[in-house]
């Protein structure tokens, strides 16, 4: 049975890591690779047009499954300049690489902001999960 869209699943699986875990996931960063059941992240197809969508969109880095690394040497040169490639066998690795730290939580018991301080100090944003730049 074809399938279409696999090539998006360690993407899939970085974004709903990021929405359970509040935990951002970095924009500068293009993932590609399908997904086992396992964790395993598995080759694809189309690598060529990938890399060409991500140096558009201006992505210095890129990770792509470990079985894809041969591939790489058939890329044309000016494809490759300036693009980090970073080959991955396993979920486990892309989720290190792309989810960001939470930002950190005032201690408990912390004294609230004085009234003189700024009001840019007074408010502070919660991190929200990015958006991730789906290429396939």
């Amino acid at each position: 049975i074809p399938k279409d869209g696999p090539s998006a699943g360690i993407t899939l699986v970085a974004a709903l890591v990021s929405a359970l875990t509040g935990r951002p996931v970095r924009r500068d960063i293009a993932l590609t690779g399908e997904i086992t059941l396992r964790g395993g992240v598995l080759a694809i197809g189309g690598l060529n047009e990938k890399m060409l969508a991500a140096q558009r969109l201006g992505i210095k880095r890129v990770i792509i499954p470990q079985e894809n690394a041969k591939d790489l040497k058939e890329l044309p040169a000016p494809l490759r300049k300036g693009i980090d490639v970073t080959t991955v066998k396993h979920v486990a690795e892309v989720l290190k690489i792309v989810l960001c730290e939470k930002e950190p939580s005032d201690p408990a018991g912390a004294k609230e902001t004085s009234k003189a301080a700024p009001a840019r100090l007074k408010k502070r944003r919660k991190a929200v999960p990015a958006q991730t730049v789906v290429i396939n």
